[in-house]
């Protein structure tokens, strides 16, 4: 279970830190909540305890399990259907987002990227490129306690597009 303090990943909001456990109450019904501050907007979300798992939210990477995904994402066979649309394109990178796991989004970046470098994305998969750019950018800063700026660079560093 997650406590104050935490640093995590929501699945479509991105990496943020958990800053307090509240009690409220809403319906009728009282509930703990997680106070979560999404880095990537500040925004501030409270998600009931109850529904964490549901909801994907799931601890950061770690560095080192952070630098072993990294490192491998160059090696790893595109999942790009050639076949598909971008629109089926599009339904299925948002599923792998929604999934929360740091490798799918990763996935999802390096594939939009190779498709963006050889011909320009919609303006839905242009969009989801840059949230997922950003959510994994986060991660990084935070798993690797390094700012914006060097985990931007680290990942430019390790997307070869070749």
């Amino acid at each position: 279970m997650f406590k104050i303090g935490d640093k995590i990943v929501y699945p479509m909001q991105g990496a943020g830190i958990i800053e307090d456990i509240e009690e409220n109450v809403f319906g009728g019904e009282k509930k703990q909540y997680f106070i979560i501050r999404i880095l990537n907007n500040n925004m501030k979300l409270m998600l009931p305890i109850d529904n964490i798992e549901k909801s994907n939210v799931r601890s950061i990477t770690s560095p080192s399990d952070l630098e072993e995904t990294l490192s491998s994402i160059n090696d790893s066979e595109s999942s790009l259907d050639e076949s598909t649309n971008s629109k089926q394109r599009y339904q299925a990178n948002v599923e792998k987002v929604r999934s929360g796991s740091f490798e799918k989004e990763l996935e999802v970046f390096s594939d939009l990227s190779a498709i963006n470098k050889n011909k320009p994305l919609n303006t839905s998969e242009k969009q989801l490129l840059m949230n997922t750019k950003k959510f994994i950018i986060d991660e990084i800063a935070l798993s690797k306690d390094i700012t914006e700026n060097e985990a931007n660079d680290l990942l430019n560093n390790v997307i070869s597009f070749e």
